[in-house]
């Protein structure tokens, strides 16, 4: 598949989970269902930039969709990590449309943009801004996804919250990186739910994340409990690296939440009873804004006559 030889990252597991993700969201009724919350507007004539993440496959397509459905053209510059899939995907929309080519542009370099839309880590979001600032903008920084167990969780629902973490290894903006346990919780359950995972070792970028900081915590003389496939440390950190889950023991419940909500900025979604279903954490709606910014409102409200000279 070419798109594991472009980037290892993207095996054919978890790249047709992608394309099974987006064949299911690209239906009539959804789109539908989705564009019907906005008011109608006049088809735009606005060049929007788009700088793609590429972290997991096709993360960045939401954003293409967004921009063609709010009638305004995009000019997409597609992450080195995922310049095939996204790109393979846009001439299959214009085989069925021809009148699509006329919509957008995959560029190397963004020129000629009126607005843009920016994904990065916190690093890059500086030079976005100091780059687009000067027009209306979207800029996305590093946020991780955080589980909150209550100790009553099934067995089914702990696979679901592995499918959380380790869904495309874990690199997705979505993925738990972070476990809140309740008191004296039993981590065993965590270790059996991720044996459905072991696949994950198949993975030759995967397995050196594990051995690499298995190693490095050894040295560090770190209290790291691992199974062979993941390792778990107690960490006050949100976010992990590639194979490692952090966790967080609590005793109050509104004591949690003061701290979930004081790190909102940082968190992209929440796991768990009153939250989001386990298992959901990679499945998010049309409406499941990245960081809470709705992106088809920002592209409905641009009109040239609104733009900056």
């Amino acid at each position: 598949m070419r798109a594991q030889t472009a980037n290892g990252w993207f095996a054919e597991r978890e790249s047709k989970k992608a394309i099974s993700y987006w064949a299911n969201a690209l239906n009539q009724e959804h789109l539908e269902n989705w564009i019907s919350t906005y008011p109608p507007s006049e088809p735009q004539s606005v060049n929007v930039g788009l700088v793609l993440a590429g972290n997991i496959p096709m993360v960045g397509f939401h954003d293409v969709l967004a921009t063609l459905l709010s009638g305004n053209r995009a000019l997409i510059k597609c992450a080195s990590a995922d310049n095939v899939l996204i790109p393979a995907l846009l001439k299959k929309l214009v085989e069925f449309e021809d009148s699509m080519q006329e919509t957008f542009t995959l560029v190397e370099r963004l020129d000629g943009f009126e607005a843009v839309l920016a994904t990065g880590s916190n690093n890059s979001s500086r030079y976005f801004e100091s780059y687009f600032g000067h027009v209306p903008n979207v800029i996305r920084k590093n946020r991780t996804g955080v589980a909150i167990l209550d100790g009553t969780e099934s067995e089914e629902e702990l696979e679901g919250l592995m499918q959380d973490c380790f869904q495309y290894f874990g690199l997705g903006c979505r993925n738990v990186t972070k476990l809140f346990l309740p008191k004296n919780y039993d981590l065993n359950n965590i270790f059996k739910a991720s044996m459905a995972f072991r696949h994950l070792m198949d993975n030759n970028k995967y397995v050196n994340n594990y051995t690499y900081h298995k190693a490095l915590m050894m040295l560090e003389r770190k209290a790291v409990l691992e199974n062979d496939l993941i390792l778990m440390i107690e960490e006050p950190s949100l976010f992990s690296p590639v194979s490692v889950l952090n966790y967080e023991f609590y005793e109050d419940k509104a004591d949690l939440s003061v701290k979930v909500e004081q790190n909102l900025e940082q968190i992209q979604c929440v796991i768990g009873h009153g939250h989001r279903d386990f298992g959901s954490g990679q499945s998010p709606e049309l409406t499941d804004y990245a960081d809470g910014i709705d992106t088809l409102e920002f592209l409905n409200k641009l009109t040239p006559e609104k733009l900056p000279n």
